[in-house]
């Protein structure tokens, strides 16, 4: 079964990621200066900040004398990291030695956003124009909710009800760049890709979903520099405060609103103003994905005998589990199910494994504080039988193939064989009967091989 990597990055890489020009054009914001001072390993922290004041090149014979012996791994993570994000421009000489300098336009900004400090992107909305805000687990509450609403429209599943409002295009478009897909006269199914991003954890989804947002951002006419420098201006803005609309450009008001259907954002209207609230969603954007925190409370327990119990009021949670699961029935606060062959082989055939970005791993990333501190969490008898449930619709590899009989003479059968060897697409031969079976990929050749054979 095809493995589908969903590699779930943070904006740094998608940063580094960037051309030259936007790259230059982003150090121009001294916040942006700044989230890239925070993002980067403490070696190359302190790089910067030895380099700040100094306007010549430093050779990279003396920058490795900065660092002990054993330090040699963590310094070249360190400088690689730096040139990826052009923070350090890298120059050879005739001798064939390296040298490196700071961006100038990094190196400026930085300078006078830590001397002299900077205006914020925009400040607070006064408490008597805004009246009542959200409290932060009230906005915790609802970022929950809003996440929730958005996964349940990418299953798309006839039994779940989906209550909030549609999504917005530009999100659908999201979607169907891989976890979605769509034929004509039918509706939108998921993806290989989209069944095993449901079963991954909340951060690197959420991380998955803004890095595609952002490089799909050129199809709207929306510049993925200008995007990326607004995203991370979020996180300079506090948790829970009101900010003006007013103050924001007509494709920042845009990219609020797809932003709220995610959760990161929320919107309130008053009488003559309208504000949005950053979640923590929002104004923990700069922090990398191994950085963050706010992994939530398992709630699943399994047993040996392959019942499930998953302890939640969520309805995202139930049709989670019905991808791989029995769900028998639901109580207020609990799913009871069980795992069984059937379900697991449609599961597969979907698209999900046993191991990674997979069901064991869901299963124990999940697990109930009850369960969680067992080693294992999950029985060793049911994930060894999920893998052996695996493993038995991978006994058997389908190759394209074409079959030959009829040799004239067995000099011709055995110089067939021998071309098919050389291609490494002998599949089968008999050499009682002169028969064989090649790799379809090489059936024109031999036709051709054999025709000068005759």
């Amino acid at each position: 079964m095809p493995q589908v990597r969903i590699i779930a990055k943070n904006f740094m890489d998608m940063v580094a990621s960037l051309p030259a020009i936007k790259l230059d054009r982003l150090y121009e914001n001294a916040f942006i200066c700044e989230a890239i001072l925070r993002s980067l390993p403490p070696l190359a922290k302190k790089y910067v900040l030895q380099l700040l004041y100094i306007d010549a090149p430093v050779t990279a014979s003396s920058l490795q004398e900065w660092v002990l012996v054993d330090g040699a791994s963590k310094h070249r993570v360190a400088v690689d990291r730096l040139i990826q994000l052009r923070v350090f421009t890298e120059t050879v000489d005739r001798k064939k030695e390296a040298s490196y300098k700071l961006n100038s336009m990094f190196q400026m900004n930085l300078r006078k956003h830590i001397v002299h400090g900077g205006v914020l992107p925009r400040e607070p909305m006064a408490a008597n124009i805004t009246v009542r805000l959200p409290s932060l687990e009230e906005l915790d509450s609802y970022a929950s909710q809003q996440w929730e609403c958005f996964l349940l429209h990418l299953i798309n599943s006839a039994e779940v009800e989906v209550t909030t409002k549609s999504i917005s295009p530009s999100m659908m478009k999201v979607f169907q760049r891989g976890l979605l897909s769509q034929r004509d006269n039918e509706g939108p199914r998921l993806t290989e890709s989209g069944f095993q991003f449901l079963l991954m954890d909340t951060n690197a989804q959420l991380w998955y979903i803004v890095r595609e947002y952002i490089s799909n951002s050129e199809d709207r006419g929306v510049d993925s520099a200008d995007l990326i420098s607004f995203l991370l201006e979020l996180s300079f803005h506090v948790t829970g405060e009101a900010y003006n609309m007013n103050t924001l450009s007509d494709i920042q008001r845009t990219t609020v609103k797809d932003l709220a259907d995610l959760g990161l954002i929320k919107l309130q209207q008053g009488r003559k103003d309208s504000w949005f609230i950053p979640t923590k969603l929002a104004t923990n954007l700069s922090i990398s994905l191994s950085d963050a925190s706010s992994r939530k409370q398992g709630y699943v327990v399994v047993e040996t005998n392959f019942r499930l119990y998953a302890y939640s009021t969520s309805k995202l949670h139930c049709e989670i589990l019905r991808l791989f699961a029995r769900v028998e029935y639901q109580l207020p606060n609990l799913i009871v199910g069980s795992i069984t062959k059937e379900n697991l082989y449609k599961a597969f055939s979907n698209g999900i494994t046993a191991d990674q970005a997979s069901i064991i791993l869901f299963l124990q990333q999940n697990a109930h504080p009850r369960v969680a501190e067992r080693v294992p969490s999950v029985p060793e008898n049911v994930t060894d039988q999920v893998r052996l449930w695996e493993s038995d619709l991978n006994r058997v590899e389908m190759t394209p193939a074409h079959f030959f009989d009829d040799f004239p003479s067995r000099d011709v059968f055995e110089a067939a064989c021998d071309f098919a060897r050389e291609y490494s697409s002998l599949l089968w031969e008999d050499s009682k009967k002169m028969r064989l079976i090649v790799k379809t990929e090489i059936y024109a050749h031999m036709k051709d091989f054999l025709s000068h054979q005759k």
